[in-house]
């Protein structure tokens, strides 16, 4: 599999706003997805970023985490 090394075009902002419908929400869950996988030093299988915010973004896409939020 291809690694993206071209910054954030896969999961795409579309994508990622059918999951959750925030921007500012999306990026608090990122930051704490990403958090998570490098304190564990978790190993996210089939993953095309580099990066842990991107790994943490195509783990959120693709349903892969449960996040709920208090309104």
């Amino acid at each position: 599999m291809k690694k993206n090394k071209q910054g954030l075009s896969y999961p795409s902002i579309d994508m990622l706003l059918e999951k959750i419908d925030s921007k500012y929400k999306l990026v608090y869950a990122a930051s704490k997805v990403a958090h998570i996988i490098e304190s564990e030093k978790l190993d996210v299988k089939d993953a095309k970023s580099v990066t842990t915010v991107g790994k943490a973004l195509e783990e959120i896409v693709n349903g892969k985490v449960s996040i709920t939020f208090d309104e």
